[in-house]
C-alpha cells in the first residue's frame, strides 16, 4: 500500500487519498464541483471495477512464485478486467481524458495499472482509444516511466532532480 510520511510524522496511506492531497490547488483537481464528481467517479471505478482484476492478474502472472490453483481466478478476473478496459475504451471514444475535459488525478489513478495490463493477460490491442489515451498520459510533463521488471521507479528518479 502506498503511503507518504510528512515531516511532522503524519502518514497518509491509500493512493487515491495521496493523489487528492497533492492535487489540491492544481489543474489536476478543478474547482468545478461537477468535474470533481466526475474525477471521483473514475477513481472509485478504478478501486472497485478495475484494480481488483487487472492488478491482481498482473501480480499472479508476473510475481506470484506458486501459481498453483490460480487458473480459475485469473480467468474470472480476465472477464471482469476486460469489461473494465472496454468501459474505459468506450468512454475515450468521445473524450480525450477521463474526466473534467482535461488531464486529472482520475487519469493518473487509472493509468497506473492500465499501462501494464497486458502483463496480466489483458489485450490492449482490443482497445484503440485506450491505447491513444495511454500515449497522451505518457506525453504529460513530469511522467516518469516505471521499471517494468521490478515495478519500481528507475534509480535516477528516487533521489529527485539532479
Amino acid at each position: 500500500m502506498p503511503a507518504v510520511r510528512f515531516d511532522d510524522g503524519r502518514v497518509l496511506a491509500e493512493s487515491g487519498a495521496i493523489l487528492f492531497y497533492f492535487a489540491q490547488g492544481t489543474p489536476l483537481w478543478p474547482d468545478d464541483p461537477w468535474h470533481r464528481a466526475e474525477i471521483l467517479r473514475w477513481m472509485f471505478f478504478e478501486q472497485y471495477s478495475h484494480e481488483p482484476y487487472i492488478a491482481v492478474n498482473r501480480y499472479i502472472l508476473c510475481f506470484l512464485p506458486d501459481k498453483t490453483g490460480t487458473e480459475v481466478r485469473v480467468a474470472e478476473n480476465n472477464k471482469k478486467g476486460a469489461h473494465a478496459l472496454a468501459v474505459m475504451d468506450k468512454h475515450l471514444t468521445d473524450h480525450e481524458w477521463l474526466a473534467a475535459g482535461r488531464y486529472s488525478i482520475a487519469d493518473i489513478a487509472l493509468y497506473a495499472y492500465t499501462h501494464n495490463a497486458d502483463e496480466g493477460g489483458f489485450d490492449l490491442d482490443a482497445c484503440p482509444n485506450l491505447r491513444c489515451w495511454l500515449d497522451r498520459v505518457r506525453a504529460e510533463p513530469g511522467h516518469v516511466p516505471m521499471d517494468q521488471e521490478t515495478g519500481a521507479l528507475p534509480p535516477s528518479h528516487l533521489d529527485g532532480p539532479a
